[in-house]
């Protein structure tokens, strides 16, 4: 699993920080999620997925580089568990 970090402004330390805070609280719900979505005979490996977190905007979105049989997968209700809201989102 890969997180691309999205913001505006510098890359100073607070916002590293900021974003290896994030990714801790964040990767254990999008696991939990994936494990939801896929069929049990799904292996685990989840180093194909990618996501897209605008920090500017407060959101997280499937990036385009996750295969789309993948995205497929997981597309619905993505938005409901991880943002909190019923609209589809890829980036």
């Amino acid at each position: 699993m890969k997180f691309n970090w999205l913001f505006s402004g510098d890359d100073d330390p607070a916002m590293k920080r900021t974003c290896i805070d994030l990714e801790y609280k964040l990767r254990p719900r999008i696991t939990k999620f994936l494990l939801s979505k896929l069929d049990s005979d799904y292996s685990g490996d989840f180093s194909r997925f990618c996501f897209d977190v605008d920090l500017d905007r407060k959101w997280v979105s499937i990036s385009d580089t996750t295969p789309q049989e993948l995205i497929h997968k997981i597309l619905t209700d993505f938005d409901a568990v991880i943002n909190g809201s019923p609209f589809p989102s890829v980036a």
